[in-house]
Parts: structure tokens; C-alpha cells; sequence
């Protein structure tokens, strides 16, 4: 239940994102469940409830034709669209829609929504609106994807984890607290690392300088074995920014190599 109001809280933000971007009186869009269908949750700049809660089927209407085909769908008049099936004229009727576009949002291959854009008038979607739907569907993708990531990384863990393998889960967190949009979840994500600084299986940690979240999360990824480049890609800096985060961190831990950073770090509890 909390992953699906969180999941409508980056709905909604997509959609709302994508009607000020075009101007569209009117959007809105759902997300897929278990079965192959979707259900129209969000709805902004509707004037009746018709949409809401609409179970939209696979290979039905445009919305189901957007999900079965995975690609963009449009018509520029709904009611006489002869590529589509109809089933749901009744409800987009007494909304007053007439051109309708469809965009999948698809993460690993898998369409997990529609986000849907329309006008009350018969007319053409130009390519402005299209490139700003497809935009809006792929920012959502992104935000998906994080938040699946996160899942898996805060699941429980195997029976018996290596140090080594805690030590790469710590920094995957590291690498992604930065990029949920969520304060609620990214504290939580930070509170998780947090624990796993103090959960060693060296000696008790010795009293350290305080490192700044980056360099942590420099540091952190340094001790997976990636180069600047590498981490610049991970955390979204530039490589100058990571080197100067990582000059800092080795200055405040009196190390002289990337090596000793980490190792010292360690000590400190600043790493697990």
C-alpha cells in the first residue's frame, strides 16, 4: 500500500509537470498492478470524475493500445478514431476530449504506466507537446527506477552476507539516497547507512574528523573500486567535483592515498 501512494506522489508530479510544460487543459494517467491492465489514478484540469478509476484493458482504446504496443499512441478526434476500439468513448466523451495522445512509461522493459495529455478540440498534437509527453514519461521512468532500486537494496539480505557484500550494498545506498526525491525515504536510506557505519566487523572505531555527506559518498564508492570517472557517473558530479570532495576527505583523515583514505575512514566509522 505505501509503495503505491509513493508511486502516485511521482505520478502526480509527472503530470503536473508535464501540463505546465504544454499548456494542455487536460492530463492524466495511471499506473500498472498485477494484472496486464491500468487504472486512471491521477487527473488534472478534469472537470468530471468520468476518468477516475477507469480500468483500462491491454489493446484497449488508445490507453490500451499504448500499453500493449509499449510506444506513443494518438488521434486527433477520439470518437471517430477507426484505429482504435471504443470502450471507453462514454467516459472520454463526458470529459469532452476529442485529440488524445499516450505515452508508456517503461522500466526494464516492462510498461509499468500511461501518461495521457489531451485537448477538448479536434486538432492535431504538435511536436512540442509530444517531445514534452515523451520527456515527462521518461522522468517518471527515471524516478520508478530508483525507487525499485531502493526496494531491492533495503530487502533483506541472503543468509550470511560477506563484509564484503555489506560493504558494496552501503555504497549502492550511498549512490542513490541523492537521487530519491522523497525526504521521507531518502532519511530512511541515510538512517540504514548510518547503521551499517557502526555495524563492523573490524576493531571499535577510533575517534575521527567528520566527513561531509559527499565525501562520504566519494569515499564510499572509492572503496568499491571506482575511479573518479566511475563515481562522477554514480553520484551525478563532475570528475573535478569528485576529486576535490576526495582531496578534502583525505586531507581531514591525514591520508595521502585513496587507499589510506578509505582504510582511515574505516577506522573512524565513517565506512563500514
Amino acid at each position: 500500500m505505501r509503495e503505491h501512494v509513493e508511486s502516485s506522489v511521482e505520478l502526480r508530479g509527472a503530470l503536473l509537470r508535464l501540463r505546465r510544460a504544454t499548456g494542455l487543459p487536460v492530463v492524466f494517467g495511471g499506473l500498472t498492478h498485477e494484472t496486464r491492465g491500468l487504472r486512471i489514478g491521477e487527473l488534472n484540469g478534469a472537470v468530471t470524475p468520468a476518468l477516475r478509476g477507469l480500468a483500462i484493458s491491454a489493446g484497449s482504446g488508445l490507453g490500451g493500445k499504448c500499453l500493449a504496443l509499449g510506444r506513443p499512441c494518438a488521434v486527433t478526434d477520439y470518437p471517430s478514431a477507426r484505429h482504435i476500439t471504443h470502450e471507453y468513448d462514454g467516459p472520454v466523451s463526458a470529459e469532452g476530449l476529442r485529440s488524445v495522445i499516450a505515452v508508456p512509461v517503461v522500466v526494464r522493459r516492462k510498461v509499468r504506466g500511461v501518461l495521457y495529455g489531451a485537448l477538448r478540440d479536434a486538432l492535431p498534437v504538435g511536436e512540442r507537446v509530444f517531445d514534452a509527453a515523451v520527456a515527462a514519461a521518461r522522468d517518471l521512468e527515471q524516478a520508478l527506477a530508483v525507487r525499485d532500486e531502493v526496494r531491492e537494496v533495503l530487502a533483506s539480505p541472503p543468509p550470511g552476507p560477506s563484509w564484503e557484500e555489506v560493504r558494496q550494498a552501503y555504497g549502492e545506498l550511498r549512490e542513490l539516497a541523492p537521487k530519491v526525491t522523497d525526504p521521507e525515504l531518502r532519511e530512511r536510506l541515510l538512517a540504514v547507512c548510518g547503521r551499517l557505519e557502526t555495524a563492523s566487523d573490524a576493531p571499535a572505531a577510533l575517534p575521527g574528523p567528520a566527513l561531509t555527506p559527499r565525501e562520504t559518498d566519494v569515499l564510499a564508492a572509492v572503496a568499491s573500486g571506482a575511479t573518479n570517472a566511475t563515481a562522477a557517473a554514480r553520484l551525478g558530479l563532475r570528475p573535478e567535483t569528485v576529486k576535490g570532495y576526495l582531496r578534502s576527505a583525505m586531507r581531514k583523515l591525514g591520508a595521502h592515498t585513496r587507499l589510506e583514505a578509505v582504510v582511515a575512514a574505516r577506522r573512524a566509522g565513517a565506512l563500514p
